[in-house]
């Protein structure tokens, strides 16, 4: 067998039923210890827009969640719904969106953790994520190694290469402009935006998160608008297909509960990335005056990203299928059933296709950048970050002109693996969550938390560097 079986064998196994009840439990079990969190949510958003500049940290809240959300808002939002849909069934799009009500939770967990258990580096500058929870908060700096590495590694495949040829890919077939240019063109992009670290990231993602989420998401309303005849057959196809074996008709042949389940939670928790212990690692750089105020607003990505614009995609692309029984629902390929969806709607359907997957998929390339760098600094310190700048690049310079189906399939592999010590955290430091979240419930929200950060003094040479 080749490597590249090898990994698509070992992606498929991981991403199926251990890791989805891993981290669907998860998600089930976190509702319960912070009380339904989820009804937070609006408070949360008004937070998210709050500045709090007399606490500590390096960016805005607001700036911490735009950034997070570059990475989260991706492709899987428009091609990973389709792939959904494709090899589940409509029924996958009600198990997508779920993940994403209850992913909420988890979101909030992991990233409460990640600020109260966040160290300083001698410079002053604020590092944190699951490393650090695992470290600091049980002790197991062991696993925190695993998890960094982890997302050293993988950022170069989901974050990095996969994005930039998605980028490619779409000017190309499109726009017939040569992957050559692109790479050129896109890699000096990148450079210059992550040359100025953090604070350039995070500029950058908060004019293009709001532009692109906006822009795709009245789109979407815009294509609903004109399959309104057809939108309330969608939403009842989609529920009742959720729990149903039969056949449904306009373009769909059926599908089985369980794969609609399957591939509906799959595709739902890859999109949101609730329980990666991705997000938090920028979250710990922002400007809060307590662990849960943070939480809550890293909580609201997970409601931007798989409770509406998942659910937006999903909408789209059933009520077009069935406007138009053509379109094979279950051809198997998400990219294509979702490139005819789109082209199905005259006028504004591909320009909010090409454009949605093109500024998704270079804002991705920007967050996931900072997460693989703040994990290459916590295991080999902080001469790494120019030569991870280079490879970065380098990174996005070959996933614009390479095919990178067995790339794909190791960073989809590498990414669940993520999931596992950062669950682990979450679960064994579930205790703290539900006290912390308890301390800072109603009016305590704005109280500020008196315990002194750490300076870390192996900030410069890491913890194997």
């Amino acid at each position: 067998m080749s490597f590249s079986a090898i990994i698509s064998k070992l992606d498929g196994l991981l991403w199926g039923w251990p890791l989805i009840v891993m981290l669907f439990g998860t998600h089930i079990f976190m509702t319960i210890r912070t009380g339904f969190i989820q009804k937070d949510i609006f408070k949360a958003i008004r937070l998210s827009v709050t500045r709090d500049p007399d606490a500590e940290g390096d960016v805005s809240q607001f700036g911490a969640l735009t950034t997070a959300l570059s990475s989260t808002i991706g492709t899987g939002n428009i091609i990973g719904v389709g792939t959904a849909i494709a090899l589940g069934g409509p029924g996958a799009v009600l198990w997508t969106w779920l993940t994403g009500v209850f992913g909420i939770a988890t979101k909030y967990a992991e990233t409460l953790i990640a600020v109260k258990y966040r160290v300083k580096s001698e410079n002053g500058t604020m590092i944190g994520g699951a490393m650090y929870a695992l470290d600091r908060g049980l002790h197991m700096k062991w696993l925190g190694i695993v998890f960094a590495a982890l997302a050293t590694v993988c950022g170069f495949g989901i974050g990095c290469m996969v994005q930039a040829n998605a980028v490619a890919a779409n000017f190309q077939e499109n726009l017939g402009v040569s992957p050559w240019i692109v790479a050129v063109a896109l890699s000096v992009i990148v450079g210059l935006v992550i040359i100025g670290g953090i604070k350039s990231i995070t500029r950058v993602s908060e004019m293009l998160v709001p532009f692109m989420a906006v822009f795709y998401v009245v789109g979407c309303i815009i294509i609903l608008i004109i399959n309104r005849d057809v939108l309330g057959q969608a939403i009842a196809t989609i529920c009742s297909a959720a729990f149903s074996a039969r056949a449904v008709g306009g373009g769909f042949i059926g599908s089985t509960v369980t794969m609609a389940c399957r591939y509906g939670f799959a595709r739902g928790l890859f999109s949101n990335e609730s329980g990666m212990g991705s997000a938090p690692l920028v979250a710990s750089a922002a400007q809060t005056r307590n662990s849960k105020r943070q939480a809550l607003v890293s909580m609201t990505g997970t409601f931007w990203d798989t409770v509406v614009i998942c659910l937006m995609t999903g909408l789209v692309l059933v009520s077009s299928i069935i406007k138009h029984p053509q379109i094979d629902g279950l051809s198997g390929n998400g990219s294509e059933l979702t490139s005819m969806a789109f082209s199905m709607i005259p006028k504004v359907g591909l320009p909010i296709l090409i454009v949605g997957l093109i500024t998704f998929a270079f804002s991705t390339i920007l967050g996931w950048y900072y997460y693989g760098e703040r994990c290459a600094v916590y295991l080999f310190g902080e001469k790494v970050i120019i030569v991870y700048k280079i490879l970065w690049v380098a990174g996005v310079f070959i996933g614009c002109v390479m095919t990178l189906n067995t790339v794909w399939d190791l960073a989809d592999l590498l990414n669940g693996l993520m999931a596992i010590p950062n669950i682990i955290a979450v679960l064994l430091l579930s205790n703290v969550i539900a006290k912390e979240t308890k301390k800072y419930d109603g009016a305590h929200i704005d109280d500020k938390d008196e315990t002194p950060i750490p300076v870390l003094k192996n900030a410069k040479s890491g913890v194997i560097g």
